[in-house]
């Protein structure tokens, strides 16, 4: 019988380390502040984004980012990824199978923070899934339809319907079309923000999964309407889409098929509200296991969620086991962490002393669950 985890009564609980399937850990001065912060979390195995400037398309700048990352935090386990660009050929693809890497990021381009590079036909990449397939790599779908017309030259991006609310559900044929074309390939839809986003993946094969954000798991449209710090993209949509998140957590008829991938995102505090556009990304990485917890435990509270679905399978497979299943990959450390009850303050602002950057925390100045390393 799985063994019921009441988050409300305990102070303390025992954990395998997470693995977080969806991180940007920058570079440079960013990625020297932001980087120690994966295991402050309790993670210690994450995928990386390649959105860095210019995007990571070569084998070789991917091998050498992931030597800067092992640099500056080396307990810490890096999948690497290469950008989708028209760079990107089936040859490419055997050369980066062939040094370790685990999979390609698809951007639309413009539709987000370091995109403008991004994929303006799928059809003409058509021949790299193939060989990704073949390969047996993993394909990562920022799934929006770009909806900003100055920034975003795609034929849809000059649709007048397609905002930030719609541009989700607006890209949900693509997965279908893509899985339907390469039923084997690997395909992760990412940060999935509506009811819709987590249909589609369910109508899939298992080859198709979908990664959560913790902080999507807590977000409505009015959070980010009124703060910058709670802007991204995808935005948080409707209260019954974020319970419909919270419910795919520990649904037993999904179960594995969604898993925890923070998308933290940081971004100077100054481009966050200081400048004539927001930056879009919310910065989760030193706190990622607490704010699930925080999260599912809120659900349980207003009876999103069954108490009884809260088990130990449950919070062990979305925040570790279940990706790792995904991505095929084991966690060879072998570590495990102790979560504590509310004895974490969220630090109000991140920086390092003597240092330029500056990057407000997601729910700063409230208080989460601590993490310490057995």
């Amino acid at each position: 019988m799985a063994e019921t985890i009441y988050l409300s009564k305990l102070e303390e609980l025992e954990l395998p380390a997470t693995f977080d399937a969806h991180v940007h850990l920058r570079d440079g001065e960013m990625s020297e502040l932001v980087t120690p912060t994966v295991r402050m979390g309790g993670v210690n195995m994450v995928y990386v984004m390649p959105n860095l400037v210019p995007p990571v398309t070569t084998v070789k700048q991917c091998l050498e980012y992931r030597d800067r990352l092992r640099a500056i935090e080396p307990n810490v386990e890096y999948l690497m990824s290469l950008y989708l660009h028209e760079t990107i050929t089936p040859e490419v693809i055997v050369e980066a199978k062939k040094a370790g890497i685990t999979g390609v990021k698809s951007y639309p381009a413009g539709v987000t923070t370091n995109s403008s590079s991004g994929v303006l036909d799928y059809e003409s990449f058509y021949p790299v899934f193939a060989e990704m397939e073949r390969q047996n790599m993993v394909l990562n779908l920022h799934g929006e339809v770009p909806s900003t017309p100055s920034h975003a030259p795609t034929s849809t991006s000059s649709n007048p319907s397609i905002t930030v609310l719609n541009a989700e559900p607006a890209f949900l044929p693509t997965l279908l079309t893509l899985h339907k074309k390469f039923p084997q390939l690997r395909i992760i839809l990412e940060h999935c923000t509506t009811a819709a986003a987590l249909d589609a993946v369910r109508l899939c094969g298992p080859s198709v999964a979908g990664t959560l954000t913790a902080h999507h798991l807590s977000l409505v449209i009015d959070d980010w309407a009124g703060d910058p710090f709670c802007f991204c993209k995808p935005v948080a949509k409707t209260p019954e889409d974020r319970d419909a998140l919270l419910k795919a957590v520990s649904d037993k008829q999904s179960r594995g098929r969604f898993f925890l991938g923070t998308d933290s995102a940081p971004h100077p505090a100054v481009k966050k509200r200081g400048e004539d556009r927001v930056a879009a990304g919310v910065f989760t990485q030193p706190y990622a296991t607490g704010y699930v917890l925080d999260a599912l435990e809120k659900a349980v509270e207003r009876g999103v969620v069954e108490k009884e679905d809260v088990t130990r399978e449950v919070l062990e497979g979305f925040l570790g086991k279940w990706g790792q299943k995904f991505y095929q990959v084991e966690d060879k450390r072998e570590e495990r962490i102790v979560v504590k009850r509310q004895k974490e303050k969220i630090r109000d602002v991140l920086k390092k002393e003597g240092g330029s950057v500056e990057v407000v925390p997601f729910r700063r100045g409230e208080s989460t669950w601590s993490v310490e390393w057995k």
